[in-house]
Order: C-alpha cells, then structure tokens, then sequence
C-alpha cells in the first residue's frame, strides 16, 4: 500500500452525526478526525498493532478545533489529516474538514504523547516522527496559548465512566470528553451556534467507573474582536482522588 503524506476521506454528513438544528455537532467532528487518525496511522505502518509490537500506544495530549461552518446534514465533506513533525515530548497531527468547493468547514491541531504501555510514561518521539511526513508549514491552526487553571468555577454535572464512555485502551475516549462537554451547559446554545472553537488538554486518565465532577464557568470576552456570543471554560475533575485531580481543562466559545 502507497503511504500517503495526507490522508483523505469523503462521504456524507449521516443522521448520528446532527443535532435539532440539522447541522454537524461539535463531537461529530470529532468522530471523523479520530477515524481519520487511526486509518491515516495505520497507512503509515505505526497504527495500534504495529506500535503495541513495542509497547507503545498513541495518547491524544491536547486538541484545538475551530469551527467556521457546520456542514449540514447529507451533504459531502471530504476528511483530511496529517503529521506535522514534532515539539519535545510532543507528535503533531493537523485536521481539516472540507467542502465540495474546497473550503475548509472546521480546522484543527492536535498534540499527541507516545506512551510506554506498562510504566505509563511518555517517550520521545523523534524516532518514530523522522520517519513520517513532515508536511513543513501546512498549518491547520497556529498553536493555542496555554489553558489557565480557573478558580471561579461551578459544578455543572457528574459523570461515571460507563462502558459507551470507554475506548480499546480501557480508560474514557477523547471525544467521550467533548460529549460530557456539551452536556453540561444549555442545549439550545449548541443548536444555535453557528461557529465554535475548543481546546481541550488531557490531563490524566479516568479509568472505568470512576466520576468525574464538571467544573464551569463563563468567561468574560468583552475585550475579544470579534467577541463570541458565549464562552465557557471548563474542568474534569477526578472525584475519588486526592484534591480532585484534573482529567481536563478545555475552553468552548460559540457564535450565533
């Protein structure tokens, strides 16, 4: 098989994939992007088998997403990823979603850690990054400014980690993250939106049937240009820990 330097998949926006407003949501979005990783992974000889022959896995570290225009449902969208070489401890993969004209929908950047299996402990990556595309200056997104820790949040929800929560590395996927996300502020504002832009760090696991407390609160974008109609920022804290350890911190904005 060819290996391919961009990975590129087309179909349409299904039923699973819409809310009431019959537009693309924002965990949708990241459904395809995780599909996309694994099969353009796969392509490149370091998808799940071939890493576990060494006892590595990849673990998703931090997301930025930023939508321009939710695809609406039935149309045709064409998935795209690639790798971006590396930062430190850090492999970079970029993501776009396009339409039939070409335009990019939705864009993303994301950082992933190289996990040694059994200490549970990133590795560098150099080794296997220098044998991948480097795809040098296609740039989905420029990198975000650093998540800050909040102290004026409230609890807006809990959430145990149950079997549709949990992914093939036994602890909650990703993008399980972004659904609890969603769900724990107003549903009118997601059907709404019309442009949205996440960032989310992964900080530490949650393992089945552990709870997880959500943590929010909204943000004042007063001085932004142009500011969003509505901006929260959020955390995943592990209940069952010492000090509520954090699972994650993310921030939402919407447009109308």
């Amino acid at each position: 098989m060819e290996k391919l330097d961009i990975w590129s998949e087309s179909c349409a926006v299904r039923f699973g994939a819409v809310d009431k407003s019959d537009l693309m949501t924002l965990d949708a979005a990241l459904d395809f992007f995780q599909e996309a990783a694994i099969s353009h992974a796969e392509n490149l000889g370091v998808g799940r088998e071939a890493m576990a022959r060494t006892n590595q896995l990849w673990i998703l570290s931090r997301m930025s997403v930023q939508v321009n225009r939710r695809p609406q449902y039935g149309e045709t969208i064409t998935v795209r990823t690639w790798p971006r070489g590396g930062e430190k401890l850090f492999a970079l993969r970029d993501f776009d979603i396009r339409d039939t004209a070409g335009n990019p929908a939705v864009q993303a950047r994301s950082c992933w850690l190289i996990i040694d299996m059994e200490k549970r402990r990133p590795l560098r990556p150099q080794s296997i990054m220098d044998t991948m595309p480097q795809n040098e200056g296609q740039n989905a997104l420029p990198a975000a400014t650093g998540l800050e820790e909040r102290p004026s949040l409230r609890k807006a929800a809990e959430r145990r980690a149950l079997y549709n929560d949990l992914d093939y590395n036994g602890h909650v996927n990703n993008v399980s993250y972004i659904r609890w996300i969603e769900d724990a502020i107003d549903p009118a504002l997601l059907e709404q939106a019309r442009q949205l832009r996440l960032d989310i760090n992964y900080l530490n696991e949650v393992l089945p049937g552990e709870v997880t407390g959500i943590w929010l609160s909204e943000i004042d974008t007063a001085g932004e240009t142009p500011p969003p109609s509505h901006a929260f920022a959020f955390e995943g804290k592990k209940e069952q820990t010492q000090e509520n350890q954090s699972a994650f911190r993310a921030e939402l904005c919407l447009s109308f």
